[in-house]
């Protein structure tokens, strides 16, 4: 029998142990921003290819993202049964069958299929998810935590920049908008054989994808990762925790996952529904393309922000409440503010540049959230984690409403969604994040 893969606490690493996890780590955050982002152009692509309505092409991020709040709890007992690199694996494995979904998907032109590939893709990403972000978390001293999360959000971001644009470039043509112009004035015939030809070009894409995915979660599973120990308490954590019984006896956890469910909402809505935004301003798929891009950077920027200060100029918790309050500023400019200006080579109405610049508030909202709500957990961490990770079908939810009140209000006024989202993100970066008991007085 195979020796099981012996577990070791966060403070017996190394240096270099732990500078090797983090890289580790980083290039998994990569994947899940490779895979996660990739949404923002997929969205308007398959509302061409299988004409959909805005509601119908927001079931994208609703497929994707529903699969966090199935599999996050029957996630957190995968890893706590198998550990953190064999559900790596586990991940992995099931992100590649959900590539390799695409492909019938795709030679049917069958959007069902596609969702169904999407979801799988977001139980391998909803596994990995429940693993990393407590790994990162705990990889180190607490105070810094929302740092090292900072690090692993440029990862995920910087790869948010580079999907749309390597699928755009992959299966996208530069006489394509032509096409797109002429499809009302076309047989019915004519129109489905473009529509064929254009979704089947994700199949060699996808393929790819999937293939590397089985490689790298082989690669993972037998990488120099350690096993981290997180059912060890400290004395203080464990007086505190001994009359737990459950993870909904923490209330800054409950409402964390909350938080999280808000704020993940939040994100995608102002990176998945800019290229739609874009065209209701006359700017054509093909040029709305980069939009996407240009929230993510505004992310990176936040991230070098929040390095560079946290937390030797700033708390972590101070700045989760700084850019809450700059979410609910951006998010009334959005709706309120007009005019037209040139910027970047686009023509666009000012509130575009509003819905790019919540990418700054955003980045730094998913790290001071995290040790917030892990904050003095101990041995139920994994399953806090997950409880957490649940909260990211807050992406499913969140752009169907926006969508559901696009199509009856406009692209603009369904912004407002935004607003109470940053409403209850400033409760709980003022006072939520504070409450250790659950009381009616």
């Amino acid at each position: 029998m195979k020796k099981a893969t012996a577990m070791v606490s966060v403070d017996s690493l190394s240096k270099r142990d732990t500078t090797v996890s983090i890289i580790i780590i980083g290039i998994l955050f990569f994947i899940f921003g490779f895979l996660s982002w990739i949404n923002a152009i997929l969205i308007p692509y398959f509302k061409i290819a299988c004409e959909l309505t805005h509601f119908q092409s927001y079931l994208v991020a609703f497929a994707f993202y529903i699969a966090y709040f199935v599999m996050s709890v029957p996630s957190s007992y995968l890893l706590k049964a198998i550990g953190f690199k064999k559900g790596m694996m586990v991940g992995f494995m099931a992100l590649a069958l959900g590539a390799f979904i695409f492909i019938p998907a795709a030679m049917t032109r069958t959007y069902e299929i596609f969702l169904a590939g999407l979801f799988t893709i977001g139980v391998g990403l909803a596994i990995l998810q429940t693993a990393a972000n407590p790994y990162i978390t705990i990889l180190g001293p607490k105070e810094r935590a929302a740092q090292r999360i900072s690090i692993m959000g440029i990862c995920n971001k910087f790869a948010g920049i580079v999907a749309p644009l390597l699928f755009a470039a992959a299966v996208l043509r530069p006489t394509d908008q032509a096409m797109f112009d002429s499809l009302a004035g076309m047989t019915e015939t004519a129109r489905a054989a473009a529509l064929d030809e254009l979704i089947r070009r994700v199949i060699i894409p996808y393929a790819v994808v999937g293939a590397s995915l089985l490689l790298i979660g082989i690669g993972v599973r037998y990488s120099p990762l350690p096993e981290l120990n997180t059912e060890n308490e400290s004395e203080e954590v464990a007086v505190s925790n001994s009359s737990k019984m459950s993870i909904f006896q923490f209330p800054h956890l409950v409402l964390g996952a909350v938080a999280i469910f808000i704020h993940v909402g939040a994100q995608v809505i102002s990176i998945d529904t800019i290229i739609n935004y874009a065209g209701s301003m006359g700017i054509s798929l093909i040029d709305a393309k980069v939009f996407p891009s240009y929230t993510l950077s505004m992310a990176i920027v936040g991230y070098c922000l929040g390095i560079t200060v946290i937390p030797r100029w700033i708390s972590q918790t101070n700045v989760l409440r700084l850019v809450t309050v700059m979410g609910i500023v951006l998010s009334l400019l959005i709706v309120f503010a007009r005019g037209e200006v040139t910027f970047l080579g686009h023509t666009a109405d000012i509130s575009i540049w509003c819905v790019v610049l919540l990418g700054i508030p955003n980045s730094l909202t998913w790290a001071g959230i995290w040790p917030l709500a892990l904050d003095g957990l101990g041995r139920f961490t994994k399953v806090g984690a997950s409880l957490m990770i649940m909260g990211l079908c807050g992406n499913a939810i969140m752009p169907l409403l926006y969508g559901y009140f696009a199509d009856l209000h406009g692209l603009r006024q369904a912004y407002w969604v935004l607003f109470p989202c940053y409403l209850y993100l400033i409760y709980y970066a003022f006072y939520g994040h504070k409450i250790r008991r659950w009381s009616l007085n």
